[in-house]
């Protein structure tokens, strides 16, 4: 159920069309989740801010798109998860890869360091202690890109949320392999 209509480039605020400009120069299109977040230029703004800025980081694009899938997959966004389907393919993830993502899992003992650090952070965040952190150091992570694991998680939950609340139409190709598990309540 769509509750909240995106807007083209051209019905769009005038603060957000400089934003969704950049988009369209970016990916070639305006994908239906900016135009959802253009009703709200600052919405809008924070969003590409902070997705501009974790992509200067060191976590790397196969990581950020791995907490994509999983947030996606935890939240029960079908919007995310297309999208990052999409995105997480063209970053270099294989088929695999992309399903163990939704699934928190993988072969790679760093990775899957990472990812289950992104569970905690999605289903308990008051459960983390300094034991988790150490873990993910010892794993291979800095500092630096701890805080970036959190900042992705929350970016996603960000844009899960609002697709999840705006109903936004899926404008990525469709997710070929639906897990049995979809929602956090499964896990």
């Amino acid at each position: 159920m769509k509750t909240i209509s995106p807007l083209a480039l051209t019905e769009a605020p005038a603060a957000a069309q400089p934003v969704l400009a950049q988009v369209n120069r970016l990916l070639g299109r305006v994908p239906n989740m900016y135009g959802v977040m253009a009703h709200s230029p600052a919405t809008l703004e924070a969003y590409a801010q902070l997705s501009n800025a974790l992509r200067k980081g060191t976590l790397g694009a196969s990581m950020a798109e791995r907490i994509a899938l999983a947030s996606a997959e935890y939240n029960g966004c079908n919007y995310c998860l297309a999208a990052h389907t999409y995105t997480g393919a063209k970053a270099g993830l294989s088929e695999n890869d992309i399903l163990d993502a939704r699934k928190m899992d993988s072969v790679d003992p760093k990775v899957n360091a990472g990812l289950a650090f992104t569970r905690q952070l999605l289903a308990a965040p008051n459960s983390l202690s300094p034991n988790d952190i150490q873990r993910l150091q010892e794993a291979g992570y800095t500092e630096g890109e701890v805080l970036e694991i959190i900042g992705n998680v929350v970016r996603n939950i960000f844009s899960n949320y609002v697709n999840i609340v705006a109903g936004t139409p899926v404008d990525w190709p469709p997710v070929a392999h639906p897990l049995n598990e979809t929602t956090h309540e499964n896990r």
